[in-house]
Parts: C-alpha cells; sequence; structure tokens
C-alpha cells in the first residue's frame, strides 16, 4: 500500500499491487489499482478521444514502433475492441502484415499499442515533483490486411469517423487500392487515468530558477 499526499500535507493510503510480478502467459495487474480503468464505457471514452495510436511489432529486422491515425468498433456487449488502419502499399510495416496475413499457420501480426489524451502538465517545487494528468489505454493484439474491399471500405469510414467526424464520406474502389487497409483484433486492454492531487497547473515549460553568482 502506497500513500498520497492531501492539500493538508497529510497522507492517504493509495490502493497498491506492489508485489505483483511477471508470470509468463499472463499480465502483471496494474500496480496502482485506485488508476486502472475496467469499465467498457470509460475505456470506449478514452479511445474515442485519441486521434493517435503508437503501434509497435517485431519483425525480421528488428522492433519496431509506428504513431498513426485510427478508427475503431466496439462490441458494447463483449467489449471487444478492432482497430482500423490503412499504411502505404509498400514499406516495412506493408511487408511484415502481409508475411503474416500470407502465412496459412498466422492469425495475423502480434502487435503492442498505446494510445493516450487529455495531457495537462502539473507542476511541483521541485523537477522531480512534477507530473503529467493524462488517459489511456495500451494493449496488444494481432494486425492483418483487409483485402476484401468492402470491408477495407468500411474500415476507412471508420477511420475518417473518428479522424475528422466523417463517418458517410464516399469512398470509392480506386481510393481503396492506393492504400494498404489492416486492422488489429484486440486481444487484450488496460486503461488507466492520472490525476494528480497537486492542482497547481502550468506551462509546459520549466525554466530552472537562475543561479545567483
Amino acid at each position: 500500500m502506497s500513500t498520497q499526499e492531501t492539500p493538508s500535507g497529510a497522507t492517504n493510503p493509495v490502493p497498491s499491487r506492489r508485489h505483483a510480478e511477471t508470470v509468463a502467459g499472463a499480465h502483471r495487474p496494474m500496480r496502482r489499482a485506485d488508476r486502472e480503468v475496467t469499465a467498457l464505457p470509460d475505456l470506449e471514452d478514452i479511445v474515442r478521444s485519441c486521434n493517435i495510436v503508437h503501434v509497435a511489432f517485431q519483425d525480421t529486422e528488428g522492433l519496431a514502433v509506428y504513431p498513426l491515425n485510427f478508427g475503431y468498433e466496439m462490441d458494447s456487449a463483449s467489449g471487444h475492441l478492432t482497430l482500423f488502419l490503412h499504411s502505404a502499399l509498400e514499406g516495412r510495416k506493408t511487408d511484415a502484415l502481409r508475411e503474416a496475413t500470407a502465412d496459412p499457420e498466422s492469425s495475423g501480426l502480434p502487435v503492442a499499442f498505446e494510445m493516450s489524451t487529455d495531457h495537462v502538465l502539473i507542476s511541483g517545487k521541485t523537477p522531480s515533483a512534477w507530473a503529467d494528468d493524462f488517459r489511456s489505454v495500451m494493449g496488444t493484439g494481432l494486425a492483418s490486411v483487409l483485402d476484401d474491399i468492402d470491408e477495407a471500405r468500411a474500415a476507412l469510414a471508420g477511420l475518417m469517423k473518428q479522424q475528422a467526424g466523417m463517418p458517410h464520406i464516399e469512398i470509392t474502389d480506386a481510393q481503396i487500392r492506393t492504400a494498404t487497409v489492416w486492422k488489429i483484433e484486440v486481444d487484450y486492454m488496460t486503461g488507466k487515468i492520472h490525476k494528480s492531487p497537486k492542482a497547481a497547473q502550468r506551462a509546459r515549460t520549466w525554466v530552472p530558477p537562475q543561479s545567483h553568482q
């Protein structure tokens, strides 16, 4: 159990899981249980508020991570999340996706993802006491190419809804064929909200005090 400072200077116990350990094939629970988001409406609200998702994967070249625009679909009953993305017709991402999609023994390219929103820098008395408020979702899934043109059209429509608020824009077959449209079927995700008890919110740039000669 850790503690957090109250406005009066006292400390209150904070629910934590300090002794959680990494176990192969399992997901370590979030250490700060008080910051964990589990309710589906709250998780979807975070996803809906984001414009960029960072997607990481490993291919024959090594590790890679990319910031990408996205659309999404979340099943209200099961909470299953599908992310929709697009890339160029060629390149490292596309090669990795195509290779995984073409493999009959593969269900897709294993990926990890993260997205965050509502960043507010919180000032502190010392540089190490500064913090950042945010809401975030991260997780893992399997990525695969959408070769069916109608599925790709629906995915791009979801992307336009998320990015531009234009879910009913017309997307032609010719436009679809200029990109690689793909999806991530999320198999695990977790959400987090960090709200600092320190109320002073200042500019993002910290200016160190001038030294006195």
